[in-house]
């Protein structure tokens, strides 16, 4: 049997690749951290974490057993709950935005389901916008969605920079036309591009509309264009080309939780810790 601290303790090395940054999720110093992880590879018998001076990364095994962990920790969870009486049970309608669905967001979620059996979670992927009105009209309990920095409602999650993404070859001179890709109106980002491209007197035109972010990246892996994308969330087989390109900059958007106040509270709050306390990228 593995102690459920120690797979903790290895799930926060495995989400931060780092020992340093586990202990500070957790909470313990790093010694304590490191000690945990060695004594979980003694248990498994296998090497788990690759270690050099650099980074952390898991080893095949590794990987395997944060997939163990991920489960095991969930149904300690959900028999906690349900024995101590507090298993929570009804419906949450959950929005969240499109390009979130290429983050942690989907793992955060399988989780919560088997943490919280009882509570049947209905999911809605769409545009920020949108979640934000179906939100409004109390159409859903609790959205996901990106806002303007600076924004002053609901949960701030995290804070990424808007940039424009192409492919590594895609040139682009100081007076050619900006080719665009970006979602169907409304959309943050979108609008984020176009003010920023007329505000530096920059000739745009749409060279795809689409209302998915798989649309989005196979434009652009198409090479149709380059697109406005939370930096952190950019797919390796594409860049970053605000700087080389001379493009101008777009500022920044939030990631943020927004709840409507008639849900019911229990399990509202319970997705919205499993969210607040999980590394998206």
């Amino acid at each position: 049997m593995f102690d459920p601290d120690l797979l903790a303790t290895f799930l926060a090395v495995a989400e931060t690749g780092s020992f340093t940054r586990a202990a500070e999720r957790l909470g313990l110093s790093q010694p304590t951290v490191s000690q945990h992880v060695a004594r979980l590879e003694k248990a498994a018998g296998r090497v788990l974490v690759d270690r050099d001076t650099r980074q952390v990364r898991l080893t095949d095994n590794g990987d395997a057993m944060a997939g163990f962990a991920r489960t095991i920790l969930a149904a300690h969870a959900a028999a906690d709950s349900y024995f101590s009486g507090t298993a929570m049970r009804g419906r949450l309608r959950f929005g969240a935005a499109d390009d979130l669905a290429i983050t942690q967001l989907p793992s955060i979620l399988r989780d919560f389901r088997q943490a919280y059996p009882q509570i049947n979670l209905e999911l809605t992927v769409s545009q920020s916008t949108p979640l934000h009105r179906r939100l409004k009209a109390g159409q859903l309990d609790l959205i996901f969605i990106k806002q303007m920095a600076g924004s002053q409602e609901g949960d701030r999650v995290s804070t990424d920079d808007l940039v424009w993404m192409g492919l590594d070859k895609t040139e682009l001179g100081p007076d050619d036309t900006v080719p665009l890709i970006a979602y169907q109106d409304p959309s943050i980002s979108r609008q984020m591009a176009i003010d920023a491209l007329e505000a530096a007197g920059r000739v745009w035109r749409i060279t795809c509309n689409t209302r998915e972010v798989n649309g989005v990246l196979a434009a652009v892996r198409a090479g149709l264009g380059v697109a406005p994308f939370p930096r952190t969330i950019i797919p390796n087989d594409l860049v970053k080309v605000t700087n080389r390109l001379g493009l101008p900059e777009l500022g920044q958007v939030e990631f943020s939780l927004l709840s409507n106040p008639r849900a019911a509270a229990e399990p509202v709050a319970a997705l919205t810790r499993a969210i607040m306390g999980r590394t998206l990228h």
